[in-house]
């Protein structure tokens, strides 16, 4: 799509070394700039390279700055992993920790140093000093080394992502608690040092998902939406950084030495329109500028710089730059509708899909739901160096494209029907009202059930079943919840096995939870050997998990091991003074 607006017609226009009437009239595009440009090339345009436009000399400073930054990354799991602790994650969403429990840790200390050096210096921090930036940065770099040069997708709408992303990310849970705060709880948590942790992982997704998320964001947002296409139209800390940027100080400015020859804006991986800009403002106003510097260095009069004046703020409105898009607006309403969409259909699915994998899949869906539509009505339609369509014919390519454009939209929509059946069944789990404790105490929790309890954990397990047969992968959270269905409708066996099936995908808190109610309802089934093994996996997880103790001493003292039992509820009241149940048992036994 994008080479079907503004960006092919600058293409054209340099490669037959003149400028359309349109791009003139817009202002973009002097008769001196398209000359320089036209002798230069276009970095982003398909064919066409750097030559006549010297290198950066920064590229390779900001390279080295983003391996060293990978490198500490690996460095700091490494130590964790050898001494058992580390400095928390310094990880931005860390922030959502920090405002909603008030733990204060690396990660809110690190994103408010950042937007606090954002709104003095512009985005220095996103060109020289992000993960994924550095990832998408490798991804261009690759593809132009096999000729295949990433071409910006320009949206009205979808820009504005980011900032709701960072909104939902970070104000609305204090918001929230204005609304739905218990009687007499503060607005504002206490704050407390987490600044290091044991369990550096806790808050990351595991290396199985990771992997694909990294590849999601970092390269295939960069194949289908440009360089920086995740920055753009995902990355929620760019929504805020990109907002600290509109009153920051620090630009890229001109002197008068510009001959508008177009080199910066041809070099420019941050897709800003650095020529144009300069000449209308006598800066860059575009908040996607990352300060990578390479317009600077590469300017053959010397005549850009970093410096400090007026914001982008001040710049007045009526001034503004008229921008040629990919999308005409009847498709960013269509994309607007087709983001929020696939985006709650992949968020969260499986109990896997983390919210910034999610906001990246929804931006590639969008692009190739609005791609295919364009390829079912054009007569013409390229896509890289690649022709989809010509005189209404499809190529090879064409079907290529299809095939993985329908593949993809078909497994967003899987997710979706999966993840529709996830969330009803959770929402039914959540309305649960007969505590655990009453419903472990009996031999037949059915009886128990009020019949819209009843009514509504037999809706809740049809719907956990309906997400499990047509599921590509386990969903190890929802398992555990159909189990507890499976119990209170007095099916214990089966529950036994789903809990168990449960405890094989999972690791840590999750496992011995799971562990733990498997050993409990063993125990009421009278399969005290099973059980008490269950509950041993369940301690060796969680070794503060007391209520298996409790279990455990139970099942050992129902197989005569009355020793063991006793010094198992002797340790858990030990741990835990004020555990009733445990203690009666424990007096009771040594009475006896």
């Amino acid at each position: 799509m994008a080479q079907d607006g503004f960006w092919r017609k600058f293409a054209n226009s340099v490669k037959s070394g003149c400028v359309s009437r349109e791009l003139r009239s817009a202002g973009l595009l002097s008769r001196r700039a398209t000359a320089g440009v036209a002798e230069a090339g276009y970095s982003n345009a398909p064919g066409y390279t750097k030559t006549g436009i010297r290198k950066s000399k920064t590229g390779r400073w900001r390279a080295a700055a983003l391996i060293t930054l990978n490198l500490f990354m690996i460095a700091h799991i490494i130590q964790w992993r050898v001494m058992g602790k580390t400095v928390s994650p310094i990880e931005p969403s860390e922030t959502m920790h920090t405002l909603q429990k008030g733990f204060v840790n690396a990660g809110f200390i690190f994103f408010t140093l950042a937007i606090l050096a954002t709104l003095i210096l512009g985005r220095f921090v996103c060109g020289w000093g992000c993960h994924i930036l550095a990832l998408q940065d490798l991804c261009g770099w690759l593809l132009k080394k096999i000729g295949l040069h990433p071409k910006p997708f320009r949206s009205r709408l979808l820009v504005y992502v980011p900032l709701i992303g960072a909104l939902y990310m970070f104000v609305w849970p204090t918001a929230y608690r204005m609304f739905h705060n218990p009687e007499n709880a503060p607005l504002i948590p206490e704050f407390t040092n987490h600044l290091v942790t044991t369990n550096f992982w806790q808050t990351f997704p595991s290396v199985a998902v990771a992997i694909p998320f990294l590849f999601i964001c970092g390269f295939v947002t960069v194949y289908f939406l440009g360089q920086k296409g995740f920055c753009t139209y995902a990355c929620p800390y760019g929504g805020f950084f990109g907002l600290a940027d509109k009153f920051s100080p620090g630009k890229i400015r001109v002197t008068p030495a510009c001959n508008q020859c177009g080199h910066c804006t041809a070099t420019c991986t941050s897709n800003v329109l650095v020529h144009a800009e300069v000449k209308q403002y006598g800066m860059v106003v575009d908040p996607g500028c990352m300060k990578c510097m390479d317009c600077v260095s590469v300017c053959p009069n010397d005549a850009l710089y970093f410096g400090f004046g007026k914001p982008t703020i001040l710049v007045p409105k009526s001034n503004a730059i008229r921008k040629s898009y990919s999308l005409t607006w009847p498709e960013e309403i269509v994309g607007a509708l087709v983001f929020p969409g696939s985006f709650l259909a992949v968020r969260g699915v499986y109990a896997l899909v983390p919210f910034l994998m999610a906001l990246g899949c929804a931006t590639v869906t969008t692009f190739l739901t609005l791609k295919l539509w364009r390829y079912l009505r054009a007569k013409e339609l390229s896509f890289y160096r690649f022709n989809l369509k010509s005189s209404g014919k499809i190529r090879k390519a064409g079907w290529a494209f299809a095939a993985l454009a329908c593949a993809w939209i078909g497994l967003n929509a899987h997710c979706g029907w999966v993840r529709y059946h996830e969330f009803l069944g959770n929402r039914a789990f959540q309305k649960i009202k007969l505590p655990d404790e009453l419903a472990l105490a009996q031999a037949n929790p059915a009886r128990w059930l009020s019949p819209a309890d009843r009514e509504n954990i037999l809706r809740g397990k049809e719907h956990y079943q309906a997400a499990s047969n047509v599921g590509l992968f386990v969903n190890s959270e929802a398992l555990p919840k159909l189990a507890w269905f499976e119990y209170l409708l007095g099916d214990a066996k089966q529950s036994v096995q789903t809990l168990g099936d449960a405890a094989a995908h999972q690791s840590g808190e999750a496992k011995a939870l799971s562990l733990y109610y498997r050993g409990a309802i063993l125990n009421r089934l009278g399969r005290y050997e099973e059980a008490q093994a269950s509950l041993g996996e369940a301690l060796a997880e969680r070794d503060d998990l007391i209520l298996a103790r409790q279990e455990k001493g139970e099942s050992l003292w129902q197989l005569g091991r009355r020793e063991e039992a006793i010094s198992v509820w002797t340790d858990a009241v030990e741990r835990n003074a004020r555990l009733v149940l445990v203690n009666n048992e424990l007096a009771g036994a040594k009475r006896l």
